[in-house]
């Protein structure tokens, strides 16, 4: 039996009162029951006329067709909204509105990585620069292989072949690093010219040196991660580059550097990820800048948050009635650009919440792509990272 809706085009609301269609969708936690009523969500409307049939009709029996009744609420990025909706529909499971969020639901997980510390003593070295290639060139042989092997600094020789050639090769994050902290000084330049000329190649320069100089303080090596589509490959504390039995070490990691600042369009950003994946290496975001002040309550939600996310649980699927929500969806297309402050306030006030964020990425064939963010613990740090997977709901 097709189910009934009513729209009252005057106070844009879409009801269903006819008590055979309220029992056919009652099961199925759809809308909000007052009096024997449900009042339905606008994507809950579309979905029911789009996979259920329903029909839909106002006071004065004029017909409405789906981009009707869409084009009554219509709203931003709403087709992308209304597929991510549809898609976890369509898996047997029940999303809400945000509205319906209360303090009870908990913290959300966060992953703990190991805690270090960088230690080296500073002594006289000496480099040039070279600006248009941002490297830096130490040619006397023992710092550089010095260098090399006890803190994987730059690159000795030639990769995978350090015994070819006695150059040590510094991108220009370890040159800065290295003036800070290690006493290097360059012929040919200060500290204020190795960041003019980064600035120059790369605006964001500052932001990522920022979160290349976090982690290396706390022990960890990060190198190019040019070859994955991201800022940094990223080794735990204690890894070198020597090898053993003749087998390089890979790194598992990577950071991505996304400024509150930048805008990115969600196609690259989830390719980016994607790479990681594929090589088997976990993705980081990192999300440097000050977080800009807001005038608003804190308990005020935030309006970039789609829906409420009921998932699985012991064999079951959690419900609003008996059960308690596990994310809280931020819904894209692929044809949009995300900003740093945008997915930084979502990420925020999930963590408020106690929720884990789902982004549900709609592309050009409604297909939906889910990625699970988690928080890092990362010991000492005053930044603050998450892992990004890929997850099959």
């Amino acid at each position: 039996m097709a189910v009934s809706l009513e729209f009252d085009p005057k106070h844009k609301r879409v009801i269903v009162s006819e008590p055979e269609s309220v029992s056919s969708l009652v099961n199925g936690y759809y809308g909000h029951m007052h009096k024997g009523i449900i009042s339905l969500f606008p994507e809950e409307a579309l979905y029911l006329m789009d996979i259920r049939n329903a029909r839909c009709h106002d006071m004065a029996g004029n017909e409405y067709k789906f981009n009707d009744i869409a084009a009554a609420f219509e709203s931003r990025k709403q087709m992308a909204r209304y597929f991510t909706y549809k898609d976890w529909r369509d898996r047997g499971m029940i999303a809400r509105q945000v509205s319906e969020i209360c303090e009870k639901f908990g913290r959300n997980s966060m992953k703990k990585y190991p805690g270090g510390k960088f230690e080296m003593n500073r002594f006289a070295m000496q480099g040039r620069f070279y600006p248009d290639d941002l490297w830096t060139v130490i040619d006397e042989e023992f710092i550089g292989k010095e260098l090399y092997d006890s803190q994987w600094f730059g690159q000795f020789g030639s990769y995978k072949a350090e015994q070819r050639g006695k150059l040590s090769k510094l991108d220009v994050y370890e040159t800065l690093f290295l003036m800070r902290h290690c006493g290097l000084h360059l012929q040919n330049a200060k500290e204020a010219d190795v960041i003019k000329f980064a600035k120059r190649q790369h605006s964001d320069f500052l932001h990522m040196y920022d979160v290349y100089e976090d982690w290396r303080l706390r022990g960890f090596v990060l190198k190019t991660g040019f070859k994955f589509g991201t800022h940094f490959r990223i080794y735990f504390p204690g890894a070198s580059p020597a090898r053993s039995n003749d087998e390089w070490i890979h790194s598992r990691h990577v950071v991505h550097v996304f400024p509150r600042s930048s805008k990115m369009l969600i196609s690259e950003w989830a390719r980016a990820i994607r790479v990681a994946h594929s090589v088997k290496k976990t993705f980081i975001l990192a999300i440097p800048g000050e977080k800009k002040k807001k005038k608003e309550s804190k308990h005020a939600l935030h309006t970039n948050l789609d829906f409420l996310l009921y998932h699985r649980h012991k064999g079951g699927i959690e419900n609003p009635k008996e059960g308690k929500p596990k994310y809280l969806m931020f819904s894209l297309s692929e044809e949009e650009y995300i900003g740093g402050e945008e997915l930084a306030d979502a990420i925020e006030e999930c963590k408020r919440i106690g929720l884990e964020l789902l982004l549900a990425i709609s592309d050009r064939e409604t297909s939906v792509t889910y990625y699970l963010i988690k928080r890092i613990e990362l010991p000492g740090s005053k930044y603050e990272y998450y892992e990004i997977e890929w997850e099959q709901p």
